[in-house]
């Protein structure tokens, strides 16, 4: 372990040198993750254009979880890439796994759709989503690794949080693209073919980013080691086989990066999926919200990477984790009003219940893409609520008793599958469909969000707090996991922790989310995902998690 700085640090002038290292590894980062996020910003366009052949809700679900596929595999690029990080060095590795990023996301701009492949689409869109993933997983840590070795004491955090602001940059410039392309183009040619011209573009991002990074020398600390002869020859075995080191990998991941992940992407990507597919406001209306609160929560990155380097990484860290548990709950029910007011009321006034038989009801979550659900009176009722987002409790009828859904004291049957023929029975559910779309609109609920009822200012707002959160918990973080490991293994020991809690914890949270949703009918159930991983998060860490801004990790 690295040992506790003694001497206040020495002034340091910020220099040019500084300003190259930040900006280029920087950049190269924002633009993984402008790659990366990319994917989560369209999967309503890809989930039509390579999961046509199943249903719309399970579709939705599909390409969330491929987009989770990328996030599941960071873990091993971490381990991967953060060996060589730790023999090679920190430069080279990242040159590769920007290279590697910025093809596999060139690759799906130009692949066909499912309508012109079939199966061998979504096939193919996973595998590059793989290939994203595992870039990732050795990207981060080479890129916190190096600006942290550069920086002088008493600045890695203000250092580093250039770093963490990379992510959000990214999103922010992946959002401008999209919305500038849907604004230029129209719905209907963006739709068609648009989407792809934002990973075409990459292509250009990336040669500039490699340039850059090319322009770059190895980190002061590694080439010491190197010129010393001290680098580890084992790194997977010093950092997973001896006890010492695991344990603070073990500690930083539960008591550190978990709640910062699901904070994270709860800010991020949760809120956007949810004023779209939740509070039904408009794609475009729901990203320039979001670029806005962006922007606006963007530069606290630097303030609590500073902050951070005055009072210590763990304290800011378990606050926002706190903060998180405490109020995601009321600022989402809050985002409701604020930008669905009528839903929010129908909500209030004109409750929904689903009355069925107990084991009538499917999970209304289907990974492979098999079910219709249209094999009970249940699945019809609640696949027709869930596909439109509509909230909804669960009650209980005797055995074998059809379902029904009742709005205000309006009850509607569903119909029985077991009594029908095929055609009878699709002639009998779309009328259903219908019959309930009526009660709804009738009881006050709106098919979207009414542009002139949204209380932008408000929503703003609320994404904002959210994000403030979203920053606290990220900006120590790269500096945290620096100064928690021995600089011989730090880019393996570092990035394992790292990319388990945003690539698992985090990456799975809009599919989790959103299928928790569909499988209860309570549009705040997903919320108990971050909530609960948060709250574990302060507990273990508040116990666990040492104090590290003081260290030399020269060591």
């Amino acid at each position: 372990m690295a040992a506790d700085d003694t001497q206040a640090p020495a002034a340091h002038k910020f220099s040019s040198n500084d300003v190259k290292v930040i900006a280029a590894s920087s950049l190269g980062t924002m633009f993984e993750w402008y790659d990366f996020y990319l994917y989560g910003l369209l999967a309503g366009y890809i989930s039509v254009k390579f999961f046509s052949g199943v249903n719309e809700t399970t579709a939705f679900i599909l390409a969330l979880a491929a987009f989770a596929a990328g996030f599941a595999i960071r873990p091993l690029g971490s381990i991967v890439f953060g060996r060589v990080g730790d023999m090679v060095g920190r430069k080279n590795t990242f040159l590769v796994t920007m290279g590697l990023m910025g093809l596999s996301t060139f690759a799906v701009g130009f692949l066909p759709s499912y309508d012109a492949i079939g199966i061998t689409a979504p096939i193919i869109l996973v595998a590059l989503r793989l290939l994203q993933g595992l870039a990732v997983g050795g990207e981060y840590g080479g890129a916190a690794t190096y600006v942290a070795e550069h920086a002088p004491m008493g600045k890695r955090g203000f250092f580093t949080s250039f770093i963490q602001t990379t992510a959000t940059i990214g999103l922010f410039i992946a959002l401008l693209f999209v919305i500038g392309l849907r604004a230029i183009l129209g719905e209907e040619a963006f739709s068609d073919w648009g989407w792809r011209l934002p990973f075409l573009l990459s292509i250009f991002l990336l040669v500039i980013s490699l340039w850059i990074r090319f322009q770059l020398a190895e980190s002061p600390t590694f080439q010491k080691m190197k010129d010393e002869g001290t680098t580890s020859k084992a790194p997977l075995a010093e950092a997973f086989g001896r006890w010492s080191n695991l344990k603070l990998i073990l500690i930083a991941l539960f008591g550190g990066v978990a709640g910062q992940a699901v904070i994270g992407y709860t800010g991020q990507f949760y809120t956007l999926f949810y004023l779209e597919r939740i509070a039904d406001v408009d794609p475009a209306t729901s990203n320039i919200l979001l670029v806005i609160a962006l922007i606006i929560a963007t530069p606290t990155f630097v303030f609590f990477g500073w902050l951070s380097d005055k009072i210590g990484r763990k304290k800011i860290i378990m606050t926002a984790c706190i903060l998180a548990a405490l109020t995601l709950f009321p600022l989402f029910k809050a985002l409701t009003h604020a930008a669905n007011p009528e839903l929010a009321q129908a909500v209030r006034e004109a409750p929904v219940t689903v009355t069925a038989a107990p084991g009538e009801c499917s999970i209304q979550f289907d990974p492979i893409g098999r079910n219709t659900f249209d094999s009970s009176s249940c699945d019809i009722a609640k696949a027709y609520l869930a596909r439109n987002g509509i909230n909804y409790a669960n009650a209980e009828a005797p055995a074998g008793t059809l379902a029904t859904v009742t709005i205000s004291d309006r009850v509607i049957t569903a119909p029985d599958p077991a009594a029908l023929g095929e055609a009878e029975l699709a002639a009998q559910i779309d009328a259903f469909r219908q019959e309930v779309g009526a009660e709804l609109v009738a009881a006050g609920y709106p098919d979207e969000a009414d542009p002139a009822k949204i209380n932008r200012p408000l929503v703003i707002a609320i994404i904002v707090a959210i994000m403030l959160m979203v920053t606290a918990a990220y900006a120590p973080l790269a500096a945290m996991l620096v100064e928690l490991f021995p600089a011989r293994i730090r880019y393996t020991s570092m990035s394992l922790p790292y990319h388990i809690g945003n690539g698992w914890f985090g990456g799975f949270l809009p599919t989790v989310a959103f299928a928790m949703v569909a499988a209860t009918g309570n549009i705040h159930f997903g919320l108990w995902y971050p909530v609960l991983i948060a709250a574990m998060t302060a507990i273990v860490g508040l116990l666990f998690l040492p104090e590290t801004f003081r260290r030399n990790i020269d060591e």
